[in-house]
């Protein structure tokens, strides 16, 4: 399973140059496996940013993520488990959010692509890919 950080869920979704190459490539085939997820917290996140208007999604969300579930996306929810791993990442930063991605990651033996500099440097996480890339 690859598993999409919200950062890289909306460069997809934008088709942003950020997103890089081999990620694309890798996200394009986890999707036509059905094997592309997210954790339902980045739904969280990008609902928060538009309210913030830090990011502009040009239709209702609601909307937004429905079809983007009936393209194939999966959907990881969050729960309990989730929530108790999240909260015991050792040596981990804050990042509530960053905290239940990584774990959904961790829970379902997925690769998470990011592009984030201090989930990609943590040790905790085997299966990552630099989005950028």
């Amino acid at each position: 399973m690859i598993l999409l950080d919200t950062h890289v869920l909306v460069w997809l979704d934008e088709g942003n140059f950020r997103l890089g190459v081999q990620s694309r490539d890798i996200i394009d085939k986890a999707l036509s496996q059905e094997r592309l997820a997210v954790s339902a917290i980045s739904f969280w996140e990008i609902a928060m940013l538009v309210k913030k208007k830090r990011l502009e999604i040009k239709m209702d969300l609601q909307v937004w993520r429905r079809e983007l579930l009936e393209n194939g996306l999966q959907e990881i929810s969050m729960h309990g488990f989730l929530g108790i791993q999240a909260a015991n990442l050792p040596d981990f930063h804050g990042d509530p959010a960053d905290r239940i991605i990584v774990s959904s990651a961790l829970a379902n033996s997925a690769t998470l692509i990011t592009a984030d500099e201090k989930i990609l440097a943590w040790h905790g996480l085997s299966y990552k890919q630099n989005a950028r890339v």
